[in-house]
């Protein structure tokens, strides 16, 4: 890890001791318990059509503030109404400038299944996200190391939670195969860098094509042609798109709804 990554890291450890002086482990399976509003993220992905999991975040370190009046539970409802199948909602405090309350307060209104989009570098982040009402997770393979990467799945498992295991080099796209029950993405976006190559698709999906579960594409989409062409020639047909549907806001969401028309 380095640059980018390493500094998003380093104050996700902070942010998390300020979790655990409130609640303990015992004190999120309670509220993970009384919470009855949990929905299937991954059974919205096993479908053969293009599948669009659509970000809410108000900023980004490579784009800086996207949103400037963000609401998102108001982002939330323009992409449930313009067909969106699952949301991703970044709850990372300082460089995307998102909460956990956040998810809460979506899932009061929207029913859609719900990524909670943070660094998870620990098992307690899992009950803590559960807790909030996320649906699903993401492990970045780049973040933690394979014994962590594992205990963190484990953990969703054992919450009835999908997970989604990020890769971006080969290296970790062979390793992300043995999380045999996981959704596994790939991350056009090297997060080292912040920057982004939609060859990265193309060169891993070779290597995770023959993975159970769903495969998704994430980051760097621009245009319904990008993904016109990622469907046909690779056969994924599942999206995590932020930015470009952000920036697309008021505008009847008119990207999504093309990107949805395409035929898988």
């Amino acid at each position: 890890m380095s640059n980018a990554l390493e500094k998003i890291i380093a104050d996700k450890k902070s942010n998390i001791e300020k979790y655990k002086k409130s609640f303990t482990i015992e004190d999120l399976k309670k509220k993970i318990s009384s919470y009855n509003n949990y929905l299937n993220f991954k059974d919205k992905l096993n479908q053969n059509k293009v599948s669009v999991v659509a970000e809410i975040k108000k900023a980004s370190p490579s784009a800086g503030v996207i949103v400037e009046d963000y609401d998102p539970r108001s982002v939330a409802k323009e992409y449930l109404n313009s067909g969106a199948d699952c949301l991703s909602v970044l709850t990372e405090e300082n460089y995307f400038k998102g909460k956990l309350e956040d998810i809460t307060e979506i899932k009061k209104e929207i029913k859609l299944p719900i990524l909670c989009k943070d660094f998870f570098i620990e098992s307690y982040q899992v009950y803590l996200a559960r807790s909030f009402g996320a649906d699903a997770i993401l492990i970045i393979l780049s973040a933690v190391s394979e014994k962590t990467a594992r205990e963190i799945y484990d953990v969703a498992e054992e919450l009835n939670m999908n997970t989604i295991v990020e890769v971006h080099t080969s290296e970790e796209a062979k390793n992300a195969l043995s999380f045999k029950n996981a959704i596994i993405g790939i991350n056009n976006r090297n997060l080292e860098t912040l920057k982004t190559d939609i060859q990265t698709t193309y060169d891993l999906h070779k290597v995770v094509s023959n993975h159970p579960g769903p495969l998704i594409c994430e980051s760097g989409i621009k245009s319904e042609k990008e993904v016109e062409e990622i469907v046909k020639k690779t056969k994924i047909n599942n999206f995590l798109i932020g930015e470009s549907l952000l920036k697309d806001l008021g505008k009847n969401s008119s990207l999504l709804s093309k990107i949805l028309q395409i035929k898988a």
